[in-house]
């Protein structure tokens, strides 16, 4: 029997461990996660969720983010990485990387609009190799420089 070749893909990093992870349905949600303090210690995570077929960044992120780059500006040896997914029914392995790049790149933009200079944000389009739930996701990682 011939040996099946695997593709030599390195292997997905162990997920982050989650802290904040404001995901707000409601305006009542939306008020909490907008005075949620943020945590500035490496090994910390935000999960920014995305709709489906978008790579938009939601509204109810934007001054969550705002605070994480004015606390981040004092924290000289801090830096963020974006480890970004996408995933879909129908979707390619190759569109759901393009997918994730592009959300990944919307966070970073905003970031960097934000006053966080770019080489502090590293960022990582993982496409579908996720086994977490919601699949659509950019988590942004705390890291030590």
């Amino acid at each position: 029997a011939p040996a099946t070749k695997k593709a030599m893909t390195p292997a997905p990093p162990p997920p982050p461990k989650i802290a904040a992870v404001p995901e707000p349905e409601s305006s009542k949600e939306q008020a909490s996660a907008k005075s949620q303090s943020i945590k500035m210690a490496p090994g910390q995570s935000i999960r920014i969720v995305f709709d489906e077929a978008t790579t938009k960044l939601p509204d109810s992120m934007k001054d969550y983010l705002r605070k994480l780059a004015d606390r981040l500006h004092d924290k000289k040896d801090l830096s963020l990485r974006l480890m970004a997914y996408a995933d879909a029914e129908g979707l390619s392995a190759s569109k759901a990387r393009r997918l994730s790049l592009s959300r990944a790149l919307s966070v970073r933009s905003f970031l960097i609009e934000s006053g966080v200079r770019s080489t502090r944000i590293s960022v990582m389009a993982l496409g579908r190799k996720t086994p977490d739930n919601p699949k659509n996701r950019v988590d942004i990682i705390i890291v030590k420089r």
